[in-house]
């Protein structure tokens, strides 16, 4: 069964949200807009599939050529991220420690991650721009310090992000990572979000992340160290989760940094990640203007 696929993008200036159909784009903003603005709006109010079934009976209103992906969900009030969630990729540490009790956590902002088929921008001030292939879950309802058992129902729709990252600045402190992971545009979500149902859409699903064609990353989704219930679970204790929040879940073994010599992005390149059920998020790279 294949799942609607929500898009928010640009067009002649002007943002907006719809349902891909084909080759074009089922115009949602424009018959809901007033109501709900963006799919953060529509998340919020748990309509998503309510949306998808008006939009199966509708022609699309434009070809995809006229639009530019955004991601998803436009200015959501957190982007959390989790750190070193695949077995191989805690070996990569060599630290000799065991895999972690709790989850590694850091915090994006928006601004540092950009749509699909847009470029990634490496900065002058480095050329270690890196990837990583990951599952992104979007929070449908509020909750706070929610039950492992409860947590799936939180879910409202599931994304793919590049983690993108200028691995030298995230070693300019003693311990944390912000600066490394919050370079403009250095990341992308999308290209869609898809509606979360039933928890085989996640359960045990392959991430593959590809440079130029050449797998990189390569993993299945019941190897995670802490499970997308537990990460609900741990990251509601302290903060209350909201609809439209984005937690990028983690990713497999196989970045460039861990290359020797490491491999960084260069200009030119194209990157895809993919996730069965999901989709192909892919963008190049260019140097920052």
């Amino acid at each position: 069964m294949s799942h609607p696929k929500f898009v928010s993008f640009t067009r002649n200036g002007h943002s907006g949200y719809g349902v891909l159909a084909g080759d074009g784009i089922i115009d949602l903003s424009a018959r809901h807009g007033t109501k709900w603005p963006t799919l953060r709006e529509v998340i919020a109010d748990g309509v998503l599939l309510k949306l998808a079934e008006e939009a199966a009976g509708l022609e699309p209103d434009f070809p995809v050529s006229d639009i530019r992906y955004e991601i998803p969900v436009p200015a959501p009030e957190k982007i959390i991220c989790v750190g070193v969630n695949f077995p191989d990729r805690n070996e990569e540490y060599k630290d000799g420690q065991a895999a972690p009790s709790n989850p590694s956590l850091f915090t994006r902002f928006p601004r540092s991650f950009t749509g699909h088929d847009q470029p990634l921008i490496r900065p002058p001030e480095s050329p270690q721009l890196d990837y990583e292939g990951e599952i992104v879950i979007i929070i449908g309802k509020t909750g706070r310090r929610i039950p492992e058992a409860e947590a799936l129902s939180h879910i409202a729709a599931l994304s793919l992000c590049n983690e993108g990252t200028i691995r030298d600045w995230v070693r300019h402190a003693k311990f944390n990572v912000t600066q490394g992971k919050n370079f403009d545009r250095t990341g992308s979500i999308g290209p869609w979000l898809i509606p979360f149902t039933h928890e085989a859409q996640i359960a045990d699903i392959r991430l593959e992340t590809r440079v130029n064609g050449d797998v990189r990353q390569s993993d299945r989704t019941s190897r995670m160290i802490f499970s997308f219930r537990k990460i609900i679970n741990y990251i509601s204790t302290f903060t209350t989760l909201v609809p439209g929040d984005v937690i990028v879940t983690g990713t497999p073994t196989g970045a460039g940094a861990r290359f020797d010599p490491p491999i960084w992005l260069k200009p030119g390149d194209v990157v895809e990640v993919e996730a069965d059920g999901i989709g192909i998020l892919r963008n190049t790279i260019t140097d920052e203007v």
